[in-house]
């Protein structure tokens, strides 16, 4: 028996070496196959993202072609109001948010001005404190102020990378009208690739997965755009610069559970706060209400 269990940790032993061999010679490798998947990746998204419309489609075209419209009828008619009110606001609205951002960006050293003028105010308060505790201070107020300029550069760059992804507009709407109209013969051919014994079971989860996870997703999702329309409504009769870039920003990162709408929140608040702490205020008080 003991010799038995010896032979066991020896197997573990060796298989755990070989993994890491393995592991060893991939990364090595790894200026051969990273170009690859950087391709591949960059492939895969225009479909990732034509799979995703299409998912959130699906549902409204089965509801017109239970009423008795035809599939290719309802799959047109649904393309040309989505993909029309997508591209009505591209084209009305990317003008806007590249003339806030350009702004922003020009702006932004006077912002970074402000702040430092804040933290030199703030040091001779703090100087009356102990020498350890300014330490601390001062290390979690630059780390702020780093935070900060991250942040925005951040954003910048986002929508900037943003811009190069137009090319994909180009083919996303062939895949979603390709896709959406052979959407049922895709589920076939799923059907017939699938494993007899797996098909029952695997159209349960998936079933379960959609009724579930599916619903969440597309009630999230409007949810959050209706939180964006409101926010740079809201923001723009309150008179804080940059409503629409603001707005899109508190809209997107909505989608994140718990976490989400603080970190909309927070360029929000900066902004308004480096031109009144009044505004600052009323701003809180707006995106928590919302």
């Amino acid at each position: 028996m003991e010799k038995y269990a010896g032979i066991q940790w020896l197997i573990r032993i060796v298989n755990l070496l070989l993994s890491l061999l393995v592991l060893f010679i991939i990364m090595k490798l790894s200026p051969i196959w990273l170009p690859i998947i950087k391709v591949v990746a960059k492939i895969s998204v225009p479909f990732l993202i034509a799979g995703t419309i299409v998912y959130l489609l699906h549902p409204i075209i089965e509801k017109f072609h239970r009423s008795g419209i035809r599939r290719s009828y309802a799959v047109l008619g649904i393309f040309v109001v989505f993909f029309g009110l997508l591209s009505l606001l591209i084209i009305k609205g990317t003008p806007f948010l590249m003339t806030q951002l350009k702004e922003l960006l020009e702006h932004l050293p006077e912002y970074i001005v402000v702040v430092e003028g804040w933290l030199e105010s703030l040091n001779e308060k703090i100087a009356i404190f102990p020498i350890g505790l300014q330490e601390q201070i001062f290390t979690w107020l630059d780390g702020i102020q780093a935070r900060l300029e991250t942040l925005f550069e951040t954003l910048a760059e986002w929508f900037m990378s943003a811009l190069s992804w137009l090319i994909y507009f180009i083919v996303i709407p062939f895949l979603v009208f390709y896709l959406l109209k052979d959407y049922e013969a895709l589920e076939k051919t799923a059907w017939y690739l699938t494993p007899k014994k797996w098909r029952k079971q695997g159209m349960a989860l998936l079933k379960g997965i959609d009724e579930s996870f599916g619903n969440y997703i597309r009630g999230q999702i409007l949810v959050s755009l209706s939180v964006g329309v409101i926010a740079m409504i809201g923001l723009y009769f309150l008179g804080v610069p940059y409503s629409i870039l603001l707005g899109l920003v508190i809209g997107v990162l909505d989608i994140i559970p718990y976490f989400g709408a603080f970190l909309g929140a927070v360029p929000a608040v900066a902004v308004a706060a480096i031109h009144s702490w009044k505004l600052a205020l009323i701003v809180i008080g707006f995106i928590f209400v919302l």
